[in-house]
């Protein structure tokens, strides 16, 4: 019974364990992918105009960015506690809008609708943070991978819901937004006491690698099954019995990784107790040291260790951990090592956001992420009417599809990603550029709008959008430190929003609802007036519906000349950090 609890105490600890319960999470957390399939039942149900629903689609990306509550709830909260803060706003927020789409409560005006919006989707901030943060420290040495498959598996969520509504079978179509309101936050208190930061870096094994690669896998694996469920249902009328398996199989493939952290808890890799008392006498050899000179130490211990250790055996890694600790941690306090206490940290170090904030780095990367961001969430929020003015009736179909996509850019924008810095010890930001790139083709498709021209510019549209959400995260933990993590990365993805606010709530909605206007005058020449932007945004008129692909030629021209520009600025990030990533991985590699 002893050995029994032991075991299981060790299952709970195990970084893995976390590692996935994260995915499970993330795997729900993708609220905001799904507004292109909620907004058309809002906009009927309620008597919306189109730039009425841009407000709304702005409000939800305020909602699912803005997560400056979120960050410093993470640092002063254990994360259960943030997870279940985010749980609740993702109920309320959401399940108030269902009560009014579906009449079951007062229509309310429009702002008050977008605070809904706001406060539904910014329980997904909590989500994001808590298993981004938890991800970061117990994988510090795999930044990258763990953050591609974290947002990857958030990406993915549009997807796996539409799945799981497909099940539903209900011909109502509100119903999708009482999902959205109760699965997350159901999936975040299942779960919130396991994630957690663990002491991953004590928990390296030889085994990582092929973990990493199981779990790549099931990703590739998931997204294929994904598309081809979805391109079945969209082609053949199945049977609700089909769907329920397809179902079915979606949740077997969610539930094979647990099967990592269950082999190594029960596998002869497990880590003896001896490490921790190992470490403890380490730093109790040299009283000098204050606790947090140990902690600047043991960080350093991570930097200085050669490659080769985390492939010893167990006890032997165990004791060479040890004996560097402690050659530092007397170095330091006989004072041949300095331990740093710079005021203004270096690329590299530890930097709160306020140091963040006046360095050109960071201004640099954020306008490439809003730029590049921001014109793919312009498309993700107005997928549904793209479709709709080049004649495709099924819009879910589209944002299954951009989920799929958005999912494997975030999959391959992480490993590539770490490919780049790993074996070439070059700037992380090198493949956001090409992604960018990527992405200023599929905006030039969706220009042109010729036949196909949908499909192939989701697919490019998806991946570059997803590769920003891989690679951002990883480089900014790279350049400015994990100790702030959470709160820089809440203030980055401030960007996407500030984009949408611009190329879909100004830009793309005007372009949208003038020519909207103009094929009403041809259709009704005298009896159309238009409406003012201000009546637009305050008042409920008669929907307008633009047909053809000049409803979006000349916003889907401008996103691409904006992505260009991001490329550039990418661009100028890889010439300026080359020599941080040359000392932070060059060494690595020798």
């Amino acid at each position: 019974m002893v050995r029994l609890k032991e075991r299981f105490s060790l299952f709970f600890n195990n970084r893995w364990l976390v590692f996935v319960a994260a995915m499970w999470i993330q795997s729900f957390a993708g609220i905001g992918y799904l507004f292109g399939s909620i907004s058309p039942i809002i906009k009927s149900s309620l008597n919306y105009n189109q730039k009425q629903i841009a407000r709304l689609g702005v409000a939800k990306d305020l909602g699912d960015s803005v997560g400056f509550l979120a960050g410093t709830l993470s640092e002063i909260l254990p994360l259960w506690a943030a997870l279940l803060v985010g749980a609740v706003q993702n109920f309320i927020g959401y399940g108030w809008v269902w009560l009014i789409v579906t009449g079951r409560s007062p229509t309310l005006p429009l702002w008050v609708m977008c605070l809904l919006i706001f406060i539904g989707t910014n329980g997904e901030t909590y989500f994001n943070t808590a298993a981004l943060v938890s991800g970061v420290q117990n994988f510090p040495k795999s930044r990258g991978p763990v953050v591609g498959i974290l947002k990857g598996f958030a990406g993915l969520g549009g997807a796996i819901m539409t799945q799981i509504y497909a099940l539903i079978h209900s011909p109502d179509h509100a119903s999708l937004i009482f999902m959205i309101a109760v699965g997350p936050a159901m999936v975040a208190i299942a779960l919130m006491f396991i994630i957690r930061p663990v002491g991953g870096h004590r928990q390296v094994r030889p085994s990582d690698g092929f973990s990493f690669s199981l779990i790549y896998s099931i990703c590739l694996i998931l997204a294929s099954y994904l598309m081809g469920v979805m391109l079945v249902q969209d082609l053949i009328d199945v049977s609700h019995t089909v769907t329920t398996i397809f179902t079915g199989i979606l949740f077997v493939l969610l539930l094979i990784p647990v099967v990592i952290p269950i082999s190594l808890t029960f596998s002869q890799e497990t880590r003896v107790p001896s490490e921790e008392a190992l470490l403890s006498e380490s730093q109790k050899q040299d009283p000098g040291v204050s606790g947090h000179d140990q902690e600047i130490i043991f960080s350093e211990v991570e930097d200085e260790k050669p490659k080769d250790v985390d492939l010893l055996p167990a006890l032997e890694r165990q004791k060479r951990i040890a004996q560097l600790q402690a050659k530092l941690a007397q170095a330091a306090a006989e004072g041949a090592v300095r331990v740093k206490r710079r005021r203004t940290p270096h690329r590299g170090e530890d930097f709160t956001l306020m140091q963040a904030l006046i360095k050109a780095d960071f201004w640099i990367i954020f306008f490439s992420l809003l730029f590049g961001s921001g014109s793919g969430l312009t498309v993700i929020d107005n997928l549904g009417q793209m479709s709709q003015s080049l004649g495709y009736d099924n819009t879910h179909v589209f944002v299954s599809m951009i989920s799929i996509w958005n999912f494997l850019g975030r999959v391959g924008g992480g490993y590539f990603s770490e490919i780049i810095v790993r074996d070439h010890a070059y700037p992380r930001h090198a493949a956001m550029a090409v992604a960018q790139v990527v992405m200023a083709f599929g905006h030039f498709f969706f220009a042109m709008g010729w036949p196909g021209a949908m499909y192939i510019g989701t697919l490019l549209v998806g991946l570059g959008y997803g590769a920003h959400w891989a690679i951002v995260p990883a480089a900014a933990s790279e350049l400015f430190g994990l100790k702030n993590f959470g709160a820089l990365y809440n203030f980055l993805t401030i960007a996407n929003p500030a984009g949408s606010l611009v190329f879909s709530g100004v830009i793309a909605s005007s372009i949208y609802d003038s020519e909207a206007e103009k094929q009403a005058q041809q259709r009704h020449p005298g009896q159309w007036n238009g409406t003012s932007f201000l009546s637009s945004f305050l008042a409920v008129d008669e929907p307008l519906k633009c047909e053809g692909a000049i409803c979006f030629f000349y916003t889907s021209l401008i996103l691409c000349g904006l992505c260009i520009v991001a490329s550039i600025l990418s661009m100028i990030l890889v010439y300026r950090t080359k020599t941080v990533y040359t000392s932070l991985y060059g060494k690595s590699r020798t």
